[in-house]
């Protein structure tokens, strides 16, 4: 039996996808379907699973040992709103509960994935490198990268990472991740206003370095980050913290470009006023240093952001899910 948490969510459900394209399904999925989460049922529908247990439950079910060993656990769930402002819960969520699972594997000597997240990098004053020492370092900008950073952390300072397998995503779009409303990506919230009005609204640059639209951030497809994460799964040895983006920064603007062209559309990119409160909490650039995935042994060749998008409107167009 495979364990996905965040199963029904964006990554955890396309996962699910892929690891059903190798016939596997015998996956207890872990999630949270209740009230504003029933969204997330779409996720679901047409994959193939053991059973569907709630994240309370499911833990309950961990600390009391009353789950049978599983063959590998992949911790996809977690609270990932870099706008809700509730630092216990972040605590709780996601460092307090992926800190439970991880003793568990590793004490059951299961492999051990869990998601961590770009957003520990802060505002890049250190670089985007994953190698140890930088993540002792780093000074994320919200309650959501300072979990993830917590548990980073944790990992590094109690000898698990020759025991697990962290995953730093960078910024991940693609099919499923519609029910993220604020936290989806730009090229699904604002897929309705190029292809219904044929413009796109983008924040204004509030660093003189930066022109408008020029902010860069490290874009990936959801479906090349699958297969990436299908390395580590049939590679358990590959234990550590690696990034996970495609080593190259393109602005919003280039994505904006890329969804116009897909589309088949002239750009028309207005620009306007960021929020307050997000300015000081906003990343102006993001680059994965993708070295040590490559020295692990990982290869794979990413998608370029045109075919990405290109690929990606195709489904944003009848709202089809992987």
């Amino acid at each position: 039996m495979i364990i996905l948490t965040g199963g029904a969510g964006f990554i955890g459900s396309c996962f699910l996808w892929r690891l059903n394209k190798e016939g596997l399904t015998d996956i207890l999925v872990v999630d949270n379907l209740e009230g504003a989460n029933k969204i997330k049922d779409k996720n679901l529908e047409g994959k193939k699973y053991r059973e569907y247990v709630h994240k309370d439950e499911f833990i309950k079910l961990v600390e009391k040992k009353k789950l049978s060993k599983p063959e590998f656990i992949i911790h996809m769930g977690a609270c990932s709103s870099t706008v809700l402002d509730d630092e216990d819960y972040f605590v709780r969520n996601n460092y307090e509960y992926s800190k439970t699972l991880a003793v568990w594997a590793a004490a059951s000597s299961v492999p051990f994935m869990y998601a961590s997240s770009a957003a520990t990098y802060g505002d890049g004053e250190f670089g985007y490198d994953d190698i140890n020492e930088t993540t002792f370092k780093l000074k994320p900008l919200n309650f959501y990268g300072q979990s993830k950073q917590l548990f980073d952390k944790w990992v590094l300072n109690n000898g698990f990472e020759n025991k697990v397998t962290g995953i730093k995503f960078f910024n991940v779009f693609g099919p499923n991740e519609y029910h993220k409303g604020e936290m989806m990506s730009v090229a699904c919230k604002k897929f309705n206003e190029v292809n219904d009005e044929g413009r796109i609204s983008l924040f204004k640059s509030y660093k003189d370095d930066y022109k408008n639209g020029e902010q860069k951030r490290d874009f990936i497809y959801v479906k090349d980050a699958l297969e990436v994460m299908f390395y580590f799964f049939t590679r358990p040895d590959k234990t550590g913290i690696f990034n996970l983006g495609t080593g190259v920064a393109r602005s919003w603007n280039d994505l904006a470009r890329a969804m116009f062209s897909a589309l088949e559309k002239e750009p028309k990119i207005d620009y306007i006023e960021m929020l307050e409160y997000l300015r000081p909490k906003y990343q102006y650039f993001t680059q994965a240093k993708m070295d040590k995935l490559r020295f692990a042994g990982c290869d794979y060749k990413f998608s370029s952001l045109k075919d990405s998008v290109k690929d990606y409107t195709q489904y944003l167009k009848e709202g089809q899910f992987l």
